[in-house]
């Protein structure tokens, strides 16, 4: 317990356990610099923070009290800088024996000239950048490098005095240097975060377009309804927003949806393209080699651990509500909603489309059929929606 009351431990523990859930670094180092100010009384503080893609540093966030505290952005300090140098080449624990820096401590060291040629005139050029920035301490915040072993200055805490004026404790400064360690921990594991969720978005958008040119070379075999594939996501998509409406679908539903529909008909690669494309009726033989396709797609997606969730929208999209679909017979409610949806959509592209064999139908006269078929062929959730949203389609 120091003389102010504060348990620096409970704090500092308390800190870290707030540390591990952040993973936004701006967010985490206002928290601290909020901490510092309201907590141990400093008049104002600030985070110097390294930018990789700049090569300095930036004072990044700053709080206390107004027209004491710089503003954040004010000060840049790039690798050269004495207050940088100090620290990157380890010149306070030579000086000082620890890792940190205090302006009064400074002053004296000064005062004795101990030290000459270039190292003096470095910590006079510090001093004079502490006096501008009204700082009392600075406190870095070092990470080690996995791969060189080395220690990184991350960042350097800017201390200003304590309110009281009093100069800072032993056990103050101390907490401050275990703070600064567990903050570069922190902040290296959140700006790692950051770039992992950057990369598995760039990676999941690199899956998304490599997954629409497989499905447009699908969708190509099948001269007769070239576009399918977009318009049955569109239409599905239309169809989720509706139903999401009134039963509350997620963003991660519609997102496999969006997948689903793309890839429903992925079975399709192993189809031989004369049956896809034959001016005519198929056979009962041809039709059973048709209705291979679903679990064909499926044999393609399993091995696609990411696309687990999106299978039963692809294998079930010709279910029938009645219960008279393929590939396995499915009734009602065992139906995924995901291939009740598809399946829906689907079916509006195909009576909507010219074939060889028939014109296309209307959009009334398919909506009409989707009445129909409600309760029998479609589920009535998606059928009431199909039916509100293909009314508003224009044709």
């Amino acid at each position: 317990m120091s003389n102010n009351g504060l348990n620096y431990k409970k704090e500092l523990e308390s800190a870290a356990k707030s540390m591990i859930l952040i993973h936004d670094p701006r967010l985490l180092m206002k928290i601290i610099v909020r901490m510092i100010v309201q907590k141990v009384g400093v008049k104002h503080t600030g985070i110097l923070l390294y930018d990789n893609e700049k090569d300095t540093y930036i004072l990044t966030v700053s709080g206390g009290v107004s027209g004491l505290k710089v503003p954040a952005g004010f000060a840049r300090m790039d690798s050269d800088n004495p207050l940088i140098r100090f620290f990157r080449e380890g010149f306070d624990s030579k000086i000082f024996g620890e890792r940190l820096l205090e302006a009064a401590r400074l002053k004296l060291e000064l005062t004795a000239r101990k030290h000459r040629g270039k190292t003096a005139a470095m910590l006079k050029k510090i001093s004079y950048q502490m006096e501008i920035f009204d700082t009392a301490a600075c406190i870095p915040s070092f990470f080690r490098d996995p791969s060189s072993l080395k220690d990184v200055l991350m960042g350097v805490l800017l201390l200003g005095e304590k309110k009281n004026n009093s100069a800072f404790k032993q056990d103050e400064l101390d907490f401050f240097a275990a703070l600064a360690s567990d903050v570069a921990m922190a902040l290296r594991n959140a700006q790692l975060f950051k770039e992992l969720k950057q990369e598995l978005e760039n990676r999941q958008s690199l899956f998304y377009h490599t997954t629409t040119a497989l499905a447009a070379a699908i969708d190509a075999k099948d001269s007769y309804t070239h576009g399918h594939i977009n318009r049955v996501i569109r239409y599905s998509q239309l169809l989720g927003e509706e139903i999401k409406k009134r039963n509350g679908l997620n963003g991660h539903f519609m997102e496999n949806l969006r997948l689903a529909s793309l890839l429903h008909d992925i079975g399709k690669i192993g189809t031989p393209e004369k049956l896809l494309n034959k001016p005519s009726g198929l056979t009962i033989g041809e039709f059973k080699i048709i209705q291979q396709h679903p679990l064909d797609g499926v044999k393609i997606l399993q091995s696609i651990k990411e696309l687990s969730e999106i299978i039963p929208g692809v294998k079930y999209h010709h279910e029938r509500y009645d219960g008279k679909g393929y590939p396995e017979g499915l009734k009602g409610k065992q139906i995924p909603l995901l291939a009740s949806i598809i399946s829906c959509a689907d079916a509006f592209d195909a009576m909507t489309t010219d074939r060889p064999y028939r014109k296309a139908l209307t959009r009334e006269q398919a909506i009409t059929e989707i009445e129909r078929g409600c309760g029998s062929q479609f589920d009535p959730l998606v059928a009431k929606a199909a039916i509100k949203v293909f009314s508003r389609l224009k044709e």
